[in-house]
């Protein structure tokens, strides 16, 4: 039956998919060889609430290509798949559909929520495995894993120990001393009531409000204030009775500690070591606070002077650290103010003792004092604004400038003095799910010391990276490198400037804290309720922690989880450690770093040998896509307008390490068109016999005894490809791997074999080039199958009786040998000529369709050789009525080739002053843009300041230019020599 005339890939593609899944293809160990090396790739695992996106698209046909690729090396090879049960995404999800009955989560219990969560998972958290099919992606979905698998309450189908893992990791870091439980400032979202990641914020620009206020000095004392210019020359002096503060949080003065000013600071060395009274709260009650130096303060931003409030900001936070400074927390998990503890009078009484020195108090006592005025209690933290800013204003304590303004009746001026605020851009941090603002709050949370542990993840990677750049790198080595090379500055960045981790949630959904406390506080951690009780003793009575584990904490088990551990499976044995991991940039810190420290401290040792970091998916102009931007793609949508094929060979061919990719469609149409490339190719090789159900034999083998130059050509250029992509995969460039093939297969195979083959298929030579082209044809489909799946693995089938399916198809191992020196020196420059005369008569803009005559000018003896040898197919090429040998008549162009030339005659063709003129023309206004786009790079001002895709999108006019400017020149030789 004959082929389709197109390849209908809606139709194909869930038949194929469905087929490698019923013949068990993507299992693990699927297709190895005895004694075969292992290869072993840890899927990042999508949140189970997510869908498939650009990202994703991306990250897994990588990880795909190298999967395939070593899968049919025979290699024992397992792509362990997964989600991440996503505690705060999926709970909010649930909580959502509940809403769309009436029902919040606090009507049901902690178990059952959990047990709605479920029963969600189980009708809906497929969505993104369905879809990472649709793109191709060949995991073993047999073992497919899941964070929260084991855990209680866990449903039929989800008895994986992940969880016993993940409790098991939390209770032995614990028994080390590298778990506790401690106050420190983290993200409160206040819609979710639980601290999140600071991957989980997203800082946006706002218009805000900077308000300045004065803080009276104690005991009403005085001093000169000078402020100079830049130049040192005085341009105010006055006796003040306050210190002046900038602020865009006015609601948090009640819990300010301090005031910070540089030690350098001219303008307030003086007050060091003084105190000032806070302006709001009853006036009774005021608190007096320090003046302390400080280097964070800027003295040339606002008044120079800083309010430290360290339990509601980060830069507060350490400031107030080094200088131990009581840090107020003001809020509660709302993000209202306090309503909680002593009478403001009494609390406020009690923290004046503090600062005076009379009285010393432990962190939790001073977090117990609630320092909001009773009249503030219980409001929304805006509304607390609100009435702070009103309450300093009336007082009179609000800094004010004047303002004029002018009747408009009268027309006279007035001048009055109104509060100095200022309505300014600020950054303020949102979550990224809620969607409200982030409060920094100071909160009991549990925390990883990463200061014990950090050291080999960083000695790891360094040696690692050192092996790299020397080129002595060892995958057995037991270390890893990071790439490209500029990521792994990030990973040292973080690693170097470690905090402690903060791993609770306050959250249902998740591994809850196997922490149980008795009445007294102490604290029993265990892997279950029984053993400890069995540690607390019979007669305690326990409560265990409500918190949860941060997703990123069992995520950082996922190459050791996935694989069985704590169990010595055979799984685990054989792939771990994994050997490459593929990721985004944006979790080198949250994921990457994080798998390293605790893999070593878990198992002693590093989780994979090489970790590959691709860039960012943009949009044509390389804008981030963002659905306010409307430039978002859909991969899903993008593979059912063009296939799946055309989709993850764009996304390969433009992987370049450490680029970012500007996606278009226009892009992806064009691969589309490779993929018609080959179905055509096989088509015609289908029409004359030429394919393996044909002319039977090995697909592996290379035909034999073959005699023709041309077929012993390309049989070359079959090996080259081979090495060339092999050696491309080895160092993870993806972009190179694919474009090499692009280029073979449309290039050497579709443009030029195909043609070449064309007249001998009817020869002597007829049955050897039926058998050539059979086996080159299949050895693109092997080769293109780990970037084109779909489309390779029907033409295997339709091609041929198969032995297996291409998905375990042989990779070729010959390479070099099937050279032939001579044949490729022929080939290359019949190709050469050809390609010449070609670009000669598109310069000139010869007729396409009209034949011309061509002139020897000079030719060496092996240049005659190949002319006569391959005469029909140059001039059935090139449009050549004739070759003669001669001198060059006038009004011709002459063509340059490997030993020798050739003339072109076109007097009478075309009007060649006519176009010498319009080429001339269109080179002036072209070399007067390139002047232009030069000038613009050449300004350090533009490269500094403009967009980086500008700049980009500048340089590649630039480069284009260029080449069009030197093909232009290079017609315009061309005619002067005609002339």
């Amino acid at each position: 039956m004959p082929m389709e005339k197109t390849f209908n890939a809606a139709e194909a593609e869930a038949r194929l998919y469905e087929a490698w899944e019923k013949a068990g293809a993507f299992r693990a160990g699927a297709n190895a060889r005895p004694g075969a090396p292992k290869f072993c790739i840890m899927i990042p695992p999508p949140n189970v609430t997510g869908s498939l996106h650009m990202g994703h698209a991306f990250n897994n046909t990588l990880q795909d290509i190298l999967v395939r690729w070593h899968r049919m090396r025979g290699h024992d090879t397992l792509w362990q798949p997964g989600q991440d049960h996503a505690g705060i995404a999926t709970q909010m999800v649930v909580e959502r559909e509940l809403a769309k009955e009436g029902k919040s989560r606090r009507d049901f219990t902690r178990e059952e929520f959990i047990a709605k969560v479920w029963e969600w998972k189980a009708k809906s958290g497929g969505t993104i495995i369905n879809q990472l099919k649709r793109l191709g992606a060949s995991c073993d979905w047999s073992r497919n894993a899941f964070t929260m698998s084991g855990a209680p309450g866990a449903p039929a189908g989800e008895e994986g120990n992940f969880h016993d893992a993940v409790i098991k990791v939390f209770v032995d870091l614990y028994n080390k001393g590298l778990i506790y439980r401690g106050k420190r400032l983290v993200n409160w979202d206040p819609h979710f009531e639980t601290a999140i990641s600071d991957l989980e914020v997203e800082n946006i620009e706002v218009q805000g409000h900077m308000w300045h206020f004065r803080y009276p000095l104690a005991g009403g004392e005085t001093y000169e204030y000078v402020e100079k210019d830049a130049e040192g020359n005085i341009i105010l002096r006055e006796v003040r009775d306050y210190i002046s503060i900038a602020t865009t949080r006015p609601e948090t003065m009640l819990g300010d500690g301090a005031v910070a000013v540089h030690p350098d600071d001219e303008r307030y060395k003086p007050l060091i070591g003084k105190y000032c009274e806070i302006p709001v709260g009853p006036k009774e009650h005021r608190r007096l606070i320090p003046i302390i130096a400080d280097e964070y303060p800027d003295p040339d931003f606002g008044s120079g002077a800083v309010k430290i409030t360290g339990a509601h900001d980060f830069n507060d936070y350490a400031v107030a650290r080094r200088h131990n400074i009581p840090m107020y927390r003001l809020m509660d998990t709302r993000a209202h103010m306090r309503s909680d503890g002593l009478p403001y009078a009494e609390a406020a009484e009690i923290a004046q003792k503090l600062a005076r020195g009379e009285i010393t108090l432990s962190e939790s006592e001073i977090d117990a004092l609630n320092l909001v005025p009773d009249d503030l209690r219980g409001l929304d933290r805006y509304e607390a604004r609100k009435r702070v800013v009103e309450q300093i204003t009336a007082e009179g304590l609000a800094v004010t400038v004047l303002k004029k303004s002018i009747d408009p009746e009268t027309g006279a001026e007035h001048l009055e003095r109104v509060p100095l605020v200022e309505t300014r851009p600020i950054m303020q941090p949102f979550g990224d799910r809620s969607k409200v603002v982030i409060e920094p709050m100071l909160t009991d949370q549990w925390f990883v010391d990463t200061a014990k542990i950090v050291g080999p993840a960083l000695e790891a990677v360094r040696r690692g990276m050192e092996a790299h750049e020397s080129g002595t790198f060892d995958e057995k080595a037991g270390y890893t490198r990071i790439l490209p090379e500029r990521d792994a500055k990030t990973y040292f960045h973080w690693l170097e400037n470690i905090e402690p981790w903060c791993i609770s949630r306050q959250l249902w959904w998740g591994h809850q804290i196997p922490v149980w406390y008795d009445e007294q506080g102490n604290q029993y951690c265990a892997p279950n309720e029984e053993e400890a009780r069995r540690m607390a003793g019979p007669d305690a009575r326990l409560t265990r922690d409500p918190d949860v584990l941060d997703t990123w904490f069992s995520s950082g088990l996922w190459p050791i989880g996935t694989l069985g551990w704590p169990e010595e499976t055979e799984e685990l044995k054989k792939y771990f450690p994994t050997d490459v991991l593929i990721t985004g940039f944006d979790i080198i810190f949250f994921w990457v770093a994080r798998m390293m420290m605790m893999q070593l401290a878990v198992v002693g040792q590093v989780p994979f040998h090489t970790v590959y970091v691709h860039a960012l998916v943009r949009d044509e102009k390389g804008k981030k896509m963002s659905k306010s931007l409307g430039n978002v793609l859909d991969p899903l949508d993008l593979i059912e307008e063009y296939g799946a094929d055309a989709v993850r060979f764009t996304l390969a061919a433009m992987a370049a390490m450490g680029r970012d990719l500007k996606l278009s469609k226009d892009r992806i149409a064009g691969y589309r068109n490779f993929t018609t490339k080959l179905w055509n190719a096989t088509r015609f090789a289908e029409m004359n016999g030429a394919l393996r159900r044909d002319v039977g034999g090995d697909a592996a083998t290379p035909p034999a005894n073959v005699r023709h130059n041309v077929n012993r050509w390309i049989i070359g250029e079959v090996a080259r490809a081979r090495m060339a992509v092999d050696e491309s995969l080895d160092a993870f460039r993806f972009n190179d791997a694919a474009n090499t093939l692009y280029a073979f297969v449309w290039g050497k195979v579709c443009d030029w074999y195909v043609e070449f083959a064309k007249p001998l298929m009817d020869g002597e030579h007829g049955a050897e080039t039926r058998a050539t082209m059979a086996w080159v044809l299949d050895q693109c489909y092997v080769m293109l199958h780990p970037f084109m799946p779909f489309i390779t693995e029907e033409l295997w089938a339709l091609t041929g009786e198969r032995g297996k399916m291409l998905v375990h198809a042989d990779w070729p191992e010959w390479g070099a040998e099937l050279i032939d020196a001579e044949a490729d020196r022929e080939m290359n420059w019949v190709i050469s000529l050809i390609e010449e005369i070609r670009s000669a008569r598109a310069q000139m803009r010869v007729p396409v369709g009209l034949r011309l005559p061509l002139i020897m000018l000079e030719l060496d003896e092996k240049g005659r050789e190949a002319f006569r040898r391959n005469e029909p197919m140059i001039n059935r090429l090139a449009r050549i009525e004739g070759l003669t040998e001669g001198a060059a008549p006038k009004g011709s162009i002459t063509v340059a080739v490997e030993g020798g030339s050739f003339a072109i005659p076109l007097e009478g063709v075309i009007d060649i002053a006519a176009e010498r003129a319009r080429l001339q023309k269109t080179l002036e206004k072209l070399e007067k843009d390139l002047r232009g786009l030069s000038a613009r790079l050449s300004n350090p001002k533009f490269v500094a300041s403009a967009p980086e895709d500008v700049v980009e999108e500048t340089r590649e006019r630039l480069q284009l230019g260029e080449d069009e400017a030197a093909k232009l020149r290079a017609a315009l030789k061309r005619l002067e020599e005609a002339a």
